[in-house]
């Protein structure tokens, strides 16, 4: 199987929270795939422009190792699409990775995915974690499972480090 890591865009996506694990993954030899609810240009929270031409599509869950997912105020956009939220749950299901930065584990929330789980995430979600069952821990990275979580742009260079692991297996 190829080594594919799908990374879900949309508006609004904190510009750091998506290429610094972009490169970063490529820079380990993983094919990176950018999946978004629709195809075209994605603009950042700071302005950048970012494009995808691949629309996500649930039933191909089984052809990635893990999927990482930005933050920003793009993941109160991606958690609408009913088609990211059954990607993100059969990634989960299959036992593959799932990670998710700052305030993207709202769309584990939403794929209901994190009941009984330590996540952490930007504190100004912890309530959000919590009312979903999971444990918040506030720590700058979390690994519960299959699930690797962390709380904003300072805790990247842990959490891909550990992402990698777990995708390298």
């Amino acid at each position: 199987m190829d080594k594919k890591v799908a990374i879900l865009l949309d508006d609004f996506v904190e510009e750091v929270e998506f290429i610094y694990p972009l490169y970063r993954l490529k820079e380990e030899g993983f094919t990176v795939e950018i999946l978004s609810p629709r195809t075209g240009e994605f603009k950042g929270k700071k302005g950048l422009t970012f494009h995808s031409n691949k629309k996500v599509n649930p039933d191909t869950a089984d052809q990635y190792i893990g999927v990482f997912i930005p933050g920003g105020y793009a993941p109160d956009r991606l958690r609408r699409s009913e088609d990211i939220l059954q990607f993100v749950r059969n990634i989960h299901q299959q036992g593959k990775v799932v990670g998710a930065i700052c305030h993207a584990p709202w769309v584990l929330i939403s794929a209901g995915i994190i009941k009984g789980k330590r996540i952490t995430g930007f504190f100004s979600i912890k309530d959000d974690i919590q009312n979903a069952g999971a444990v918040y821990t506030g720590n700058p990275v979390e690994i519960d499972g299959n699930i690797i979580t962390a709380t904003d742009p300072e805790a990247m260079p842990e959490m891909l480090k550990k992402m990698v692991d777990m995708l390298k297996g």
